[in-house]
């Protein structure tokens, strides 16, 4: 458990972001981490690198809505101010977090305060004598590393863990992931490090992320995006989204656009994606350019709209055509049906847990 939010075993896969604003000035801070609760973030780590941030840490998790984590490096009294502050989990790196003694106060601080911990190995910063033995960072070294630690936390009769193996490089990230689920059972968090700005970001969190959910791996997932933090939080359901794992807001079904685009499709489903960010309900939405694909796509969500000839376009609600919609009148059209069918959804949820 991280706070309240179960990590591992049946729960479902959680999204994890970080924030990137001075912990120290704790009103930015909460701000940005309201940014990443509206964007859907389940869990969200905080850095801990001072003691003017572990003094504000106490402030942040009072009014944080969701779990926070308080990511500590080098200095492990930061940990124990964390942990006395509110952290719901303590984030260590072996390799930086001092010797095994220290390791031992911040798991006594951590049952203390009801934290979880979560080992978080990482390729940059293996400790030496692995690097000796190895020569350089890869999959055996890193799963090594989270073995020995693991063994510490056990020694200390410590049980509430949860374990990262990250690299950059997405083969190496993804092998050492693998052999680490071989080896133990116990929550992974699946992460690729450093993985660069927005799209190529994106391209190797899904590849490397969503190879390992594919395969069964992992139970939180943080994109690391030279980005805001809510993009992080937008990926990673994204990604999750399309391996049919977690459903949250509308998902979107788009063509490319070409010649036969009876509207401006990138456009349109650009503008779409922004005005319809706040929709938390699960739906889907079609939108393509012309009667090639679009009757089909359209026949398999909930609300789809199909390019046609003269400025009119054809409107399908629950896969049946059910009007046709002007071009200028198009945007705001949709904007209000997936609202209504938000609504909707939410109206009949609410009978059945009424009911039950």
């Amino acid at each position: 458990m991280v706070g309240k939010v179960p990590v591992g075993g049946d729960a479902p896969i959680t999204v994890q972001t970080m924030t990137n604003t001075l912990t120290s000035d704790a009103v930015a801070t909460i701000d940005q981490i309201r940014r990443c609760e509206e964007a859907g973030a389940d869990i969200i780590r905080v850095s801990c690198p001072d003691v003017e941030s572990t003094a504000a840490f106490k402030q942040i998790a009072r009014a944080a809505r969701v779990p926070l984590v308080a990511d500590i490096h080098f200095h492990y009294k930061r940990a124990l101010e964390a942990a006395d502050a509110g952290a719901a989990c303590l984030r260590i790196n072996p390799g930086n977090i001092g010797s095994s003694e220290r390791v031992a106060e911040v798991v006594r601080a951590a049952k203390a305060n009801g934290c979880a911990i979560r080992i978080g190995v990482n390729a940059g910063s293996l400790e030496k004598d692995l690097l000796e033995k190895y020569g350089e960072p890869c999959p055996e070294a890193l799963v090594e590393s989270a073995l020995d630690h693991i063994k510490l936390l056990q020694d200390h009769d410590f049980h509430e863990y949860k374990v990262a193996v990250k690299a950059s490089d997405v083969f190496l990230a993804v092998a050492a992931y693998m052999g680490l689920a071989e080896a133990v059972d116990c929550p992974l968090h699946l992460g690729i490090t450093e993985a660069g700005g927005l799209i190529g970001g994106t391209v190797k969190s899904a590849i490397g992320i969503g190879n390992l959910l594919w395969a069964g791996i992992g139970d939180t997932i943080r994109v690391s995006l030279s980005a805001p933090p809510e993009e992080e939080v937008r990926v990673g359901f994204e990604i999750l989204k399309s391996l049919g794992l977690r459903t949250r807001g509308v998902r979107v079904v788009s063509c490319p656009s070409c010649a036969r685009q009876g509207f401006d499709v990138v456009k349109t489903v650009s503008a779409l994606e922004d005005r319809l960010s706040h929709i938390k309900t699960p739906l889907s939405l079609s939108v393509l350019g012309c009667v090639v694909n679009g009757p089909g796509e359209a026949r398999e969500t909930d609300i789809g709209i199909t390019g046609g000839g003269q400025g009119k376009h054809m409107v399908y609600l629950s896969g049946v055509t059910d009007h046709h919609v002007s071009s200028e009148a198009m945007l705001d059209h949709i904007v209000e049906l997936v609202e209504a069918k938000a609504a909707e959804i939410e109206a009949a949820n609410a009978e059945t847990v009424a009911a039950e």
